[in-house]
């Protein structure tokens, strides 16, 4: 089971950081003002399994996978760290957040450089695994399941550690072909595999029969593939060819192919759209943006706790539309929660600071603030004061160039911007010139915010009026929160800026009954579409009509993994996940008649077949960890959302106990009519009789987005995380219809 030193295996031999952790040594780890307890932490020899004793007598020592890591901060930036230490400590301080819902590891180094130490050397490994081809990831996990098996630490394999492995790898196998296996491989007899056996025998289990028959099919001479598109082979060729023989003859060979299909040209996404590839100079409304709902919440509407760390979790992943529900707080500081319920209140300015410092580092396009206002003037004018000192020069706190123009900014201009939504005590144009001494007047209320009274304690009739401090409406510049009255009142009275929101049941029904209208309404306006309040669970809604209606902001709930975030994730994918993605044309185009439910004639009508053969998955987890014998029986899902007639969904039949390498070979067609706003999630489930099929791993993106050809597709967790080792392979041809 020799490992060659995994360290040596992630090109960081002999690194002094990687050294340090192996090593390992005490940290304090911070609980409360009042735990904190020294512990011991070392890396494992894996270089991926982090180990640390546990205080309690009779709790095993805690490890967790680096796998598990979301990000390492340095200094007291957790909401622990902040609240339970001494800003002198600053530099000893650090975090581990992790992916999901497991709480951060504050902990306290004896000096800033052993701070630093651990920082960088996880750091390095983190990035290290991320940089990982397919191919080394899914070795690197076979040698960790070997490991595993070896349960002596003999460095070889018996023939009950070989069905212990095959187990771990996610394969039911009959005793007979263990054993017939086992046979070939201890070729000197001895009962157990060792050295080059134990390669052959690895061999033979990752050997992948649909490749060789790939291949097969696109190979002319002695099993190398001839020269296709000549200047696109010789490039790939060059890059992905590890026979220097036939490198020199400009052939591949099926371990160069291998190789290709296991990099991001042989990817589902199309490589060029993987960074900003989009026009972003086109004004703010002609783009959907990433957006989220009760940003603050980390579980659900009722009794979830609120927390900073909900804001820096969304804005990581490029979310530009967070919501803030302010209300009076005690000592004269303004709070968020979900007010009515029994969720936990976080400081206004602490989460001001979190998104200071958090706005910008996944995306330098603008960050919209979505303010819900409970407050009372006096609150009102502190929450101006800690946005304006807060932030700064980020903030937006005049038109851009001084001068009201006749439409949005582009997201180029606003980089590194930040705006504020809310109310405003008159048009914008008015108070530029206006040194009005009034202090506060009285405004309509939010619509959400009185959505939320009706769901709460139908305390005040619906258009109620809220005072509304001076100071905080002139902050709000280029989205100022006017209630609806329908479409041809916006046209007729409302400015550019002026924006909207509309409670889905309400959105949907403009959506079904308007279309046309809509669509037009959000070419020179913006829309902010939300979760109905009755959601107290935190589910979502599907955001795919109100994409296809053409309205920007459509608010999810970040925290509540599901179908409808996972499409969310797919549809930010392209343009480097950057949060803004351009509408097309026909959404944009004043002359434009769209209507995607009756879909007449125009250029939105772009008729393809999308043909998807769904061939062979590899190294599919095991749901059940604890059950030694339960082995999944996956199946897979192909599902096109988009216009109603492009709505489809097509699957395989289920394939008994195999993880490990089950093969489908089941081909789908799909109709497509407009192929601009269709999306393709493909979900691999866990299929059982008697309940519903539990998840194993999904992946989503927009249909233009999809390369043609044999393509490797990266499957996620529920909650959006890559499974390092796991895969489906396909074949894919979206081409026009005749």
């Amino acid at each position: 089971m020799e490992h060659n030193g995994t360290a040596g295996f992630h090109g960081l031999e002999g690194d002094p950081d990687l050294q340090f952790l192996l090593d390992g040594g005490k940290l304090v780890k911070i609980r409360s003002s009042s735990w904190k307890k020294a512990r011991f932490f070392k890396l494992l020899e894996d270089c991926k399994t982090f180990w640390h004793e546990s205080g309690k007598p009779f709790r095993k020592n805690q490890t967790f996978s680096i796998d598990d890591i979301d990000s390492v901060r340095m200094g007291r930036q957790s909401e622990g760290l902040n609240k339970h230490t001494d800003p002198s400590i600053d530099e000893q301080c650090f975090a581990i957040i992790f992916k999901g819902r497991k709480k951060n590891l504050d902990l306290m180094a004896a000096s800033g450089q052993e701070a630093k130490q651990w920082v960088n050397g996880l750091e390095k490994i983190m990035t290290t695994m991320k940089n990982l081809s397919r191919q080394q990831n899914s070795e690197h996990w076979i040698i960790n399941c070997m490991r595993k098996a070896d349960k002596n630490d003999d460095n070889q394999m018996s023939l009950k550690e070989l069905k212990h492995f095959l187990r771990q790898v996610n394969v039911e196998v009959d005793d007979s072909y263990a054993e017939e296996l086992f046979k070939k491989c201890d070729t000197s007899n001895s009962g157990s595999l060792e050295g080059s056996e134990i390669k052959h025998f690895y061999d033979l289990l990752t050997h992948r029969e649909e490749i060789d028959v790939v291949y097969g099919n696109s190979a002319e001479t002695e099993g190398q593939m001839s020269k296709a598109s000549m200047e696109d082979a010789l490039k790939l060729i060059e890059k992905y060819e590890v026979d220097e023989t036939a490198k020199q003859k400009n052939r591949m060979t099926k371990d160069g192919f291998l190789m290709y299909l296991h990099h991001e040209d042989g990817s589902i996404l199309n490589p060029a759209h993987k960074d900003v590839y989009q026009d972003m100079t086109q004004p703010l409304n002609h783009y959907y943006m990433s957006s989220s709902h009760n940003t603050y919440l980390m579980e659900d509407q009722l009794k979830g706790p609120s927390s900073t760390e909900a804001y820096i979790k969304a804005l990581m992943k490029s979310c530009r539309c967070v919501e803030l529900d302010c209300w009076d707080g005690a000592n004269g500081e303004p709070v968020i929660y979900h007010g009515y319920t029994l969720t936990s209140k976080v400081l206004f300015r602490d989460v001001i600071r979190a998104i200071k410092e958090y706005a910008f580092k996944t995306s330098e396009y603008p960050v919209v603030l979505s303010l819900e206002n409970h407050c009372t003037v006096e609150q009102q004018k502190l929450m101006a004061h800690y946005l304006i000192s807060i932030l700064g020069d980020a903030l937006v706190t005049r038109p851009l160039g001084n001068t009201m123009s006749k439409n949005f900014p582009s997201p180029e201009e606003l980089k590194g911007k930040i705006l504020i939504k809310g109310k405003r005590l008159n048009k914008v144009n008015a108070s530029l010139n206006n040194n009005s001494t009034i202090d506060e007047d009285t405004v309509s209320e939010e619509d959400e915010a009185a959505d939320c009274k009706d769901n709460g304690q139908k305390s005040k009739p619906k258009k109620s009026k809220i005072k509304l401090a001076k100071a905080l409406s002139d902050i709000v510049i280029y989205c100022k929160s006017v209630h609806f009255n329908g479409f041809e009142h916006a046209k007729e009275n409302q400015e550019f800026y002026e924006m909207s929101s509309f409670k889905e049941t309400k959105a949907f029904n403009l959506a079904e009954t308007s279309a046309t209208a809509y669509i037009h309404h959000n070419m020179d306006k913006l829309s902010r579409i939300y979760p109905a309040g009755s959601r107290t669970d935190s589910s979502n809604y599907n955001p795919v009509p109100m994409w296809n209606v053409g309205c920007q902001i459509v608010a999810l709930n970040f925290q509540t993994p599901s179908k409808e975030m996972h499409i969310n994730q797919g549809r930010f994918l392209p343009n480097g996940v950057c949060g803004y993605i351009l509408k097309p044309e026909f959404q944009r185009s004043l002359s434009s008649q769209f209507d995607p439910n009756t879909l007449t004639n125009g250029p939105w009508l772009q008729r393809k077949n999308f043909y998807v053969m769904v061939i062979s998955a590899q190294q599919l987890p095991k749901l059940n960890k604890d059950k030694q014998k339960s082995i999944v029986d996956p199946l897979v899902r192909v599902e096109i959302f988009g216009v109603p007639a492009d709505n489809a969904s097509k699957e395989t039949h289920y394939i008994e106990n195999n993880g490990f390498n089950p093969m489908w070979n089941e081909k789908f067609h799909f109709d497509i009519h407009v192929p601009e706003l269709a999306m393709v999630r493909f979900v691999v489930e866990d299929y059982d009789s008697t309940s519903q099929n539990d998840l194993i791993g999904h992946y989503c993106l927009p249909l233009t987005s999809v390369q043609n050809g044999y393509r490797h597709i990266p499957l996620l967790t529920k909650r959006g995380d890559i499974i390092s080792s796991a895969g489906l392979f396909v074949h894919l041809m979206l081409i026009d219809a005749q």
